[in-house]
């Protein structure tokens, strides 16, 4: 009997519903052998093979990175590049093709390890090629001896390549340049460092090249020496543009603030370049440093506003000392110069004008367009009776207050220059103060003392100048009247010749009470009735229009 199994599984197999004649039993081992076995279902169902895809390829790859650099899409070039490097990590070739790639957009750094990466993987057979473009980064880098290194190795495998020989060339005057600068900065000649540096520049702006950290920090370091403070401010900021987070970079960009007098930001940048590195000696050298001056200052200023001049003068001079004037400093800078102009306005409260004028001279050195250091020079030059170079000092003062926008400070100092300006303008006629011998801020009360004793050494009578008694008596008859004191202080013309208070002294002005007080002083107290000795009358002796008077006064 025939399992149904057996007959539903032939049915089963035959397609579209065929029906074919079974194959007789006698038959079977003959039909096995001559005729094929027809397909089971499941052989039915199963798709037919696909081809085998094709793999893609390193090299695959890096051809696509050079279509892409042909087309000048450089990142596209260095992405393809690196997918290449990471499945084939021996290949100098895709290592200098990314290389040109970072180049192209100006990244050396990262193009010179690619290079120095690839010359070792060809250490066996180095590639001049290889080397070429591992030269022309250290060039752009500033790295003129490494890249002179690098062109030896070139020259060995070929002596006349001719892109190694003109590299050579520009390498070579790179290193002249740098030499140059080393020997200037030992020699501390800077103007001629500056050029050499500016030249430096020049040599690697011809390869579009990056520059040096390094080469920075010196451009801070020559601008801070020949005192150019806003070009050390610019340089110092650039500096940390470049590379925000080098210690080396925040040091110094603190040292030109602290010598520039920002005492509080100078603080900020030391205080994060020793966050980044707490042993950067330079920095911490330069912190203590800015807290001593700072604690000094601060004192020297409460000192002097309490009057205690010495003491004040004490830690102003500390101070400086801390400051220092070294050259490579600009000499101490404005920091320098504001504590050399608070000496000199102590100094000047001392009265030793000397020494004020010496500390003061010493601080527009450093900073020409000090309003203060120039407002205490035109003050001791006012006493010196310098009056030339106090109205030139006062008038600098003013317009160097105006362009501080230190607009109280200039209202003050044009009416100081004022001041000056009539005293310049007395000196070149008549001085009463000097004629009568009293300083010009004096008192009512010393002008009277200084005229009664001049009175008595200059009369006439008594062997006294006759001309001298006169400007003596015209010089107080404008200084003892308030308002024309004022009005003579301030320039205007005031000739004591003018007052008539005799009633026609005819040639010189006497007020009456003056007259009284002086002819009280010559009474009494001397043999012969007075001082003088002799009678009881005095003679005054005096020209006026041409003619020689003479009166006498009876007693």
């Amino acid at each position: 009997m025939v399992n149904r199994k057996t007959a539903q599984a032939k049915k089963q197999a035959q397609p579209n519903g065929i029906k074919t004649q079974p194959i007789p039993q006698e038959n079977q081992s003959k039909s096995d052998a001559t005729s094929p076995i027809p397909p089971s279902s499941s052989q039915l169902d199963k798709p037919p093979p696909l081809e085998k895809p094709t793999e893609i390829t390193a090299d695959d790859i890096k051809e696509q990175g050079n279509a892409a650099f042909r087309d000048k899409r450089y990142n596209v070039a260095i992405d393809l590049y690196t997918k290449a490097i990471e499945m084939k990590q021996t290949e100098p070739s895709f290592l200098t093709n990314r290389a040109a790639s970072y180049m192209a957009l100006k990244r050396f750094r990262l193009a010179l390890a690619d290079c120095q990466q690839a010359a070792a993987l060809q250490s066996v057979e180095p590639s001049s090629k290889t080397l070429i473009r591992l030269a022309r980064c250290q060039l752009a880098l500033g790295s003129s001896e490494p890249a002179l290194t690098t062109l030896r190795s070139v020259f060995s495998l070929e002596p006349s390549n001719a892109t190694a020989l003109q590299l050579q060339e520009k390498v070579l005057e790179l290193g002249a340049h740098l030499r140059n600068l080393d020997n200037a900065r030992r020699r501390k000649e800077w103007a001629m460092a500056r050029l050499a540096l500016d030249k430096c520049l020049q040599s690697i702006e011809g390869e579009d090249g990056e520059v040096p950290t390094q080469w920075r920090l010196w451009r801070v370091e020559l601008e801070l020496a020949r005192a150019n403070w806003d070009a050390a401010n610019i340089a110092a900021n650039d500096c940390l543009k470049f590379d925000p987070n080098s210690p080396e970079a925040l040091a110094l960009r603190g040292l030109v603030l602290f010598l520039s007098g920002k005492l509080p930001q100078a603080l900020q940048h030391v205080g994060s370049a020793l966050r980044l590195d707490p042993e950067h000696e330079a920095a911490s050298r330069l912190r203590k440093r800015i807290k001593d001056v700072e604690r000094l200052k601060e004192e020297g200023n409460t000192a002097f506003k309490s009057g205690k001049l010495q003491e004040a003068t004490t830690l102003y001079t500390e101070c400086l000392d801390r400051i220092g004037e070294v050259v490579e400093e600009g000499k101490g800078g404005q920091i320098r110069a504001t504590l050399l102009s608070n000496r000199a306005t102590t100094l000047v409260k001392l009265e030793r004008y000397d020494d004020a004028l010496s500390d003061t001279e010493a601080s527009l050195s450093l900073v020409p367009t000090s309003f203060k250091a120039l407002r205490t020079r035109a003050r001791i030059n006012l006493h010196l009776e310098k009056f030339d170079a106090a109205v030139v000092d006062f008038r600098s003062s003013v317009e160097s207050a105006e362009s501080e926008n230190a607009q109280a400070d200039a209202r003050s100092l044009k009416a100081e220059l004022k001041k000056a300006e009539a005293a310049l303008k007395r000196s070149k006629t008549k001085d009463y103060y000097k004629i009568i011998g009293v300083p010009r801020d004096c008192s009512e009360a010393d002008i009277k003392k200084a005229y009664r004793r001049e009175s008595l050494k200059h009369h006439p009578d008594k062997g006294g100048d006759e001309e001298k008694f006169k400007l003596l008596v015209e010089a107080h008859a404008v200084l003892s009247d308030p308002q024309r004191r004022e009005r003579y202080d301030m320039g205007e013309d005031e000739d004591g010749q003018n007052d008539f208070g005799m009633g026609g002294m005819g040639g010189f002005g006497m007020q009456p009470v003056d007259l009284a007080d002086l002819f009280a002083q010559f009474r009494g107290g001397g043999p012969g009735g007075g001082p003088f000795g002799g009678g009881g009358g005095t003679r005054f002796h005096f020209h006026s229009g041409g003619h020689h008077h003479a009166h006498e006064f009876g007693f």
